[in-house]
């Protein structure tokens, strides 16, 4: 098995390509709100919604990485206010092997998904996208990494080691 591949993303570049993802979306709306898959959604969705002005915001919560691994996903919280999706538009940071966008495809089969980032096993799931790297890319999200991975400051605190 071959070591997987990394992909650096910046504020700034995750602000250019939010905002790159909003410009697909404008002609598509108005939507009646946004729904961000959390966590990695959450940004992008801010910047989505204040570029096409929506000021409701809804989340859905789906759990399926520990750092670099993958679980099945799992609903941890759900975006009660959107229905069935119709006339919301779902927003996440990437869609990769498509397990957390299958649920919430289940969970909101009218809405419209997009995401900034798409690999090719689930590309087939979203509407829109703004990039797309391979399926062996892990990208590192600048809530991730400093210079380099640091793990998040709950965890590092309970097991009594400093966050740094």
């Amino acid at each position: 098995m071959t070591s997987p591949r990394y992909y650096t993303v910046t504020w700034d570049q995750l602000h250019r390509d939010s905002k790159a993802l909003a410009w697909r979306l404008v002609g598509l709306g108005p939507f009646t709100g946004i729904v961000a898959i959390t966590r990695g959604g959450l940004i992008p969705a801010a910047i989505v919604a204040r570029e096409l002005e929506c000021r409701v915001i809804e989340t859905v919560s789906i759990l399926t990485y520990e750092e670099e691994e993958r679980g099945e996903p799992r609903v941890a919280k759900l975006p009660a206010a959107a229905g069935d999706g119709t006339g919301w538009l779902l927003v996440d940071d990437l869609v990769d092997t498509g397990g957390t966008a299958r649920v919430v495809r289940a969970l909101l089969p009218k809405a419209h998904f997009a995401t900034v980032y798409a690999k090719p096993l689930g590309r087939p799931l979203v509407d829109t996208f703004i990039t797309e790297v391979s399926q062996d890319t892990w990208i590192l999200f600048p809530w991730d990494t400093e210079p380099q991975f640091i793990a998040p400051i709950a965890k590092a605190h309970a097991s009594g080691g400093n966050a740094a």
